[in-house]
């Protein structure tokens, strides 16, 4: 774990790596809500049985989906989560499930309508949040940061659109590679070096000024590279032109006409709502002892704008399916927000404002759309369609067996993510 090559490999996981990423996590158990509702309303209505025959009858199929269950089942079998939890939603219905378990030495399941923090899946909403300022008129997808957050003294041609897709070019100041090729982190932000800081808290400012200690990497709009300063900055950028914090704007202009009662902007509060799962971080100490802590309550502050969110698949599937069918922006603005840069293809896709664009092919439903995340001990999926109809939302809450994460993540990922967007069959 803290090797150059796995610090690398955590990193991008985490959604702190500065090349082109990957990502986060998975689900299983079934709920039967939705179903024992539609028996009931068929028992007390007789006029509606034949609809409601239908709904219980659509309700169970849902339910029904042994390859959902087995593919989260890898990502527990794998030794990659302790628990998971994810929400289906497609043309068969809506399902949920989770596998694993709620707390570890204990029987019971993860909670699927648990919250979990989302990690870098926060990109997407801030993203939105201040594309929803340029549809209002209040600032340019093109204006010069510089003019806005003047203290910094940030090169004039550093843009909103550079912030949101990655090309500002500036060092990140939690995961970046130096010119002789190390790997820096400017805050412990993993391994035994987080441990005791793990509840500490960072300003934005000071995340900011961290980063301009070291010079850009390139030229602004000239290449692609992935940093949470980028989302930092945008949020500080939120908050100037508003005149109101971060918080506020997200509940007045997302959260609050979506209904996302169940979504948290947490700040620097360390606490988790209930229910929820128990997350845990693996690390070795000074003695070079492998150790096993519950980090279900911790500060995010140290990631901002770019990752502090906490939230429940419920409210992810309501959030990016609105996204993606037009109901938060318009055509225009998702349309940009939608168009990768050149330079940010990666294993999982390519890189737009705030989001991945990601081809499955022509055999597998074609483009999805993604942002997924993690931060210590916990992850987040949040996949749609185009249309926004077909959702993946899911969670991770990682555990104390040791795994091989570079190489079993990504299988494990792509084969849940090919099951739910190819008709059930992973390729």
């Amino acid at each position: 774990m803290n090797t150059p090559s796995t610090s690398a490999t955590q990193a991008r996981i985490s959604g702190v790596h500065p090349r082109p990423a990957s990502r986060g996590d998975a689900f299983r158990r079934v709920a039967v809500t939705a179903l024992a509702a539609a028996l009931l309303a068929g028992a007390a209505t007789p006029a509606m049985a034949t609809a409601d025959s239908r709904a219980v009858s659509k309700a169970a199929a849902a339910q029904d989906r042994p390859e959902l269950q087995k593919a989260i089942q890898a990502f527990v079998d794998a030794g990659l989560a302790a628990g998971v939890q994810m929400r289906v939603n497609d043309e068969q219905g809506e399902w949920v499930g989770s596998a694993g378990v709620r707390r570890l030495g204990t029987s019971a399941k993860p909670p699927t309508n648990g919250y979990f923090r989302i990690g870098s899946s926060t990109k997407n909403f801030t993203a939105t949040l201040m594309l929803k300022l340029v549809e209002a008129g209040e600032i340019g997808l093109d204006a010069t940061v510089a003019d806005y957050l003047p203290q910094f003294k940030l090169d004039r041609r550093i843009t909103v659109r550079m912030l949101l897709q990655h090309t500002t070019g500036l060092f990140d100041y939690s995961f970046d590679i130096d010119p002789d090729g190390k790997p820096v982190s400017l805050i412990p932000w993993q391994g035994k070096e987080w441990v005791p800081k793990r509840f500490h808290t960072y300003t934005d400012e000071q995340l900011v000024r961290l980063t301009l200690t070291r010079p850009a990497k390139f030229e602004p709009g000239t290449r692609w590279s992935y940093g949470n300063v980028n989302y930092v900055l945008t949020k500080l950028l939120i908050e100037k032109v508003t005149g109101h914090s971060y918080a506020v704007e997200m509940k007045r202009r997302i959260l609050g006409p979506l209904k996302l009662q169940h979504t948290v902007v947490p700040g620097a509060w360390t606490g988790m709502p209930a229910p929820y799962a128990h997350a845990y971080y693996r690390y070795q100490d000074a003695a070079d002892q492998w150790k096993v802590i519950d980090v279900t309550r911790q500060n995010p502050s140290w990631i901002s704008g770019a990752g502090e969110i906490i939230s429940t698949t419920e409210d992810l599937r309501t959030f990016f399916s609105a996204l993606n069918s037009g109901k938060l922006l318009p055509a225009g603005l998702l349309t940009q927000m939608r168009k990768p840069h050149p330079n940010s293809a990666g294993l999982f896709g390519s890189y737009g404002l705030g989001l991945y664009v990601q081809d499955l092919g022509p055999n597998c439903g074609g483009v999805v759309y993604n942002h997924d995340g993690s931060n210590n001990g916990y992850g987040a999926l949040m996949y749609s369609t185009p249309d926004g109809k077909k959702t993946l939302t899911a969670s991770i809450t990682t555990g104390d067996a040791p795994a091989d994460v570079a190489t079993e993540f990504p299988k494990a990922l792509n084969n849940l993510v090919k099951t739910v967007f190819c008709d059930g069959q992973a390729q």
